[in-house]
């Protein structure tokens, strides 16, 4: 069978990487002043850590590996900001509030950056339906 749309398997796997990333730093502004989640802690931020894995797909012509894309959601293990808030309703008797140490400039910009990765992926599917399209019509004349 003719693969007419090879690299389309690594490239689906990059925009369901990067989907999983944009819905990470969106929980992450979201809750960058949860002071209390269901644990009754501060809310930790989200990483995303990307794994790369190696396939083999048969093909006619014999064994090629085929680049994936994985992605993995970790807690951030630093631990949460002390801002003095008196009036606070989660403060302790000094006044201090535990907050997540979330910067949201910094989760803007990682927001900006995975969105035209994902939109570059998305460019790179649709070529490829394009090149497809057309040695389809090759045939036809």
């Amino acid at each position: 069978m003719i693969n007419f749309l090879p690299g389309i398997a690594s490239t689906t796997s990059a925009l369901s990487a990067e989907r999983v990333r944009l819905d990470a730093i969106a929980q992450n502004i979201a809750n960058a002043h949860t002071t209390r989640g269901p644990d009754g802690k501060p809310y930790q931020r989200r990483e995303v850590v990307f794994d790369s894995i190696l396939t083999a797909a048969q093909q006619s012509n014999g064994n090629t590996a085929v680049p994936l894309l994985s992605a993995r959601v970790i807690k951030d293990p630093r631990p949460p900001v002390l801002v003095y808030d008196p009036g606070h309703r989660d403060a302790d008797a000094e006044g201090m509030v535990a907050m997540p140490d979330i910067n949201i400039h910094q989760e803007m910009a990682d927001l900006i950056m995975a969105n035209r990765v994902y939109e570059a992926n998305l460019a790179v599917a649709k070529n490829a339906r394009t090149l497809a399209m057309q040695t389809l019509a090759i045939g036809k004349r």
